[in-house]
């Protein structure tokens, strides 16, 4: 039974999706005669309590309740533990997008919003890197000490910072630890991970401390992005006592942090990183995502309750439906990638947003790492307007072919240095010889000794450039850009196409953010509505993206508006809205 004012009754499928998108008030459906309406005000009796008590309290009329959906907050969905534990109002995360794309701008930006987001560090020098690290404490983003709130650190808002795995370069890897404990960076997004290396354990050992309660706090905190089982249950299960054993021989680490090690986990969050741009294992969501929440509550038994895991969803979050089935699968939160690369805040050039924006769900491709090159590892790139893929496969083909520059046919040299390089490979070698010297010494040592080694770095000097070419909208290299890409870029143009986020302009990584959190809120109404019985309209199927200020009647939350009396179940027969 509802009681209310017969005046707050509306009629039509229009009146039953505009209620359903105001996500800050419950929605009640009710018989009127021989057809329903919708209201969001009223007091509902769903049995148990007797109706007189109801109708003393709640003068007005009654009518028959067919279904009653109530509030969803954009900052009700995903895990509250989650929010706690990094001082957030959303469980949204915005991904490290490598060589700065995730740019200083857009961690402040989410972090203002009350979201948290993280710096794309991987590929870039260390001076680069401290930069951001500056330009984000400077803004107020730096997390307190564990188990404290944000603020107490000195920061207003939680910022993370990439740490990506460098097998070819592990010199560097440990460099940027070391710049993080010095510039007291607590929290990392660990990725690309295929086996846990020492700078990371390092890093996670290293901030390791007794609690008041006999509980270990890690201080330095690390969200996993993962994709394979073997590799999840690494990060589940404490650091290997054979890299923390070696840390403490060097001194890196202290002797009580080696003992507590054995007592937490590598990550305190895990995210289930399904197909995406860049390095990506191709995984369909739908697998991914249950299969790694059952793993967490299999090692969540064996830490009982000294350290609560946290799983998220990440890879193909690009519209209001996927978010809202991320959560209904139980993420604990969402984190956005490629969508936010064609954000205004993003640290890529005009050409490549514009590029982004003209791209649909079937023009990415993969194409061999410039960080993993020798090993085969591929990551996922734009396809439509570029030839990178192509040019960077081919150049995998010859190294596969070849033993060293010196072996290449010289019809097949000259090719590669016109069509690819646009130089010759002489002068590649010269640049790339002086970059590693510079960097990481021991590669060119054994360049000089492994030809084919030699061979690779030149190739991967196309590569890592085709990446820069991108970001600085180089006229001259636009067939050879590498724009990290996966299908969500197309699936969200799809989804905002002839709507305010259309325009590029308006892209701002807080209200793509909002409009995908509101929008799964007004969804999983929808889908609550239907569980009872009521078909939700065709407007109600889906959310048109509006600017913030059209977002924020949507949220407009009156906890006075509706009292439940009591619980019953619904009839579960189906209705269609007049």
């Amino acid at each position: 039974m509802w009681v209310g004012d017969v005046r707050r009754l509306q009629t039509g499928s229009a009146a039953l999706a505009d209620a359903l998108s105001r996500v800050g008030a419950p929605v009640f459906v009710v018989d009127v005669g021989d057809r329903l309406a919708v209201a969001q005000e009223g007091c509902a009796l769903l049995g148990g309590s007797p109706a007189s008590d109801m109708l003393r309290n709640h003068p007005g009329e009654t009518y028959p309740l067919r279904a009653c959906v109530p509030v969803l907050c954009p900052e009700q969905l995903g895990e509250a533990s989650f929010r706690q534990r990094y001082g957030v109002r959303y469980a949204y995360v915005g991904g490290a997008m490598a060589h700065g794309i995730a740019s200083a701008r857009m961690v402040v930006a989410l972090g203002r919003a009350g979201m948290l987001g993280f710096f794309g560090a991987a590929g870039l020098r260390l001076e680069r890197i401290a930069e951001a690290i500056d330009e984000i404490q400077r803004a107020g983003g730096c997390p307190g000490p564990v188990g404290e709130p944000v603020g107490s650190g000195g920061g207003e808002f939680p910022a993370g910072f990439n740490l990506i795995y460098d097998p070819a370069e592990p010199r560097h890897e440990a460099a940027v630890v070391d710049l993080y404990l010095r510039r007291n960076v607590r929290l990392v997004s660990a990725a690309a991970y295929i086996n846990l290396s020492e700078p990371l354990v390092r890093y996670r050992v290293a901030g390791l401390r007794p609690g008041p309660d006999g509980r270990v706090l890690a201080t330095n905190r690390v969200i996993a992005k993962v994709s394979r089982v073997e590799v999840a249950r690494r990060f589940f299960s404490p650091p290997p006592a054979a890299m923390v054993a070696a840390l403490l021989r060097r001194g890196e680490i202290t002797a009580d942090q080696a003992e507590l090690a054995g007592r937490v986990p590598m990550a305190d969050d895990l995210t289930a990183e399904a197909d995406s741009g860049g390095h990506t294992d191709n995984r369909p969501a739908l697998a991914l995502l249950p299969t790694m929440l059952a793993l967490r509550d299999e090692y969540q038994e064996r830490f009982g309750d000294s350290h609560r895991f946290g799983v998220g969803a990440a890879g193909g979050i690009a519209t209001p439906a996927a978010t809202a089935a991320a959560f209904a699968m139980g993420a604990g939160y969402v984190l956005t990638g490629t969508i936010n690369q064609a954000c205004v805040e993003s640290g890529t050039s005009d050409v490549v947003r514009q590029m982004l924006t003209e791209a649909s769900q079937a023009d990415v491709v993969m194409a061999p790492a410039a960080d993993m090159f020798e090993m085969g590892v591929q990551v996922q790139v734009l396809k439509r307007g570029t030839m990178f893929a192509i040019r960077a496969r081919k150049l995998f083909e010859v190294y596969r072919a070849f033993g060293s520059l010196d072996e290449l046919p010289p019809e097949l040299r000259h090719k590669l240095e016109t069509t690819i390089f646009g130089m010759p490979l002489d002068e590649v070698w010269r640049q790339t010889r002086a970059f590693f010297a510079r960097r990481d010494p021991a590669q060119v040592e054994r360049a000089e000794r492994d030809a084919k080694h030699r061979m690779a770095l030149v190739f991967r000097w196309y590569l890592g450039q085709a990446s820069h070419w991108a970001i600085a909208g180089d006229p001259q290299r636009v067939m050879d850009y590498q724009v990290w890409c996966g299908p969500a870029m197309g699936a969200f143009n799809e989804w905002v196409r002839g709507t305010y986020l259309e325009r590029p302009e308006h892209r701002d990584v807080a209200t793509v953010a909002l409009n995908l959190l509101v929008g799964a809120a007004a969804l999983t109404r929808a889908h609550w509505l239907a569980a009872q019985g009521v078909s939700p309209p065709p407007a109600a199927r889906s959310f048109v993206p509006r600017s913030r200020a059209a977002l924020a009647p949507l949220l407009d939350r009156d906890d006075n508006t509706m009292e439940l009396c009591a619980m019953s179940s619904p009839s579960g027969r189906q209705v269609e809205p007049a």
